[in-house]
């Protein structure tokens, strides 16, 4: 069976991926009649959005080589749009935050510097690494500069979304089963980059 997405590529992706985040947002605001509940709803709904787009372009690479088909193969190449899809749907995440914020006055008071650092930073790199998502920002800051900046934050990105969800735990146990899927995610991308590097020593090996 082919599992590829054989209609929807590129830009076409990026844009069906976002309306689907706008369609639920939407229909999450709309439906329920208390607005600030609406809003907490939809807070949560594009934080799930975002953990699943950004697994599936943490996981890209080590699924292609771990799991060789034509399905890992057009996530790769689909990476790029997918990746930009996440930062959209966070996005709206972020402005339905601030929306939150405005409806909910004691919300803002009730947070403290130390504990928005992990999402400032992720926010930060969320933004670098979208707008070097480009070609012309990529030949602006060379091939070496790009490389670094998306490892690194990737795995920022990583960091933030389980610890997140670690913190969370005592408050619902249902946050065990992002933390672990996280968690279980980190360990496929290293065995990924091992699997990797150990190809490339075998090939030096035997050249």
């Amino acid at each position: 069976m082919n599992t590829s997405i054989p209609r929807y590529h590129g830009w076409s992706l990026f844009g069906l991926l976002s309306l689907l985040v706008l369609l639920m947002t939407g229909l999450i605001l709309v439906l329920n009649p208390d607005l600030v509940e609406a809003t907490r709803s939809a807070i949560r709904a594009t934080a799930r959005t975002s953990f699943a787009l950004f697994l599936a372009a943490f996981l890209a690479s080590a699924f292609a080589v771990l799991v060789p088909s034509p399905f890992t193969k057009s996530l790769v190449r689909e990476r790029r749009f997918i990746g930009l899809a996440f930062a959209f749907s966070h996005l709206v995440h972020a402005v339905l935050i601030y929306s939150y914020g405005q409806l909910n006055p004691e919300f803002w008071p009730g947070r403290t510097t130390v504990g928005n650092i992990p999402g400032s930073v992720g926010y930060l790199f969320i933004l670098l690494m979208a707008l070097t998502s480009f070609k012309t920002t990529t030949r602006l800051i060379g091939a070496k500069a790009w490389k670094a900046l998306h490892v690194t934050g990737m795995w920022v990105i990583a960091a933030v979304f389980t610890y997140s969800n670690f913190k969370r735990i005592p408050m619902s146990a249902w946050y065990v089963l992002p933390f672990g899927m996280m968690c279980a995610a980190i360990a496929v991308r290293l065995v990924g980059k091992w699997a990797v590097k150990n190809k490339r020593s075998q090939r030096v090996a035997y050249s």
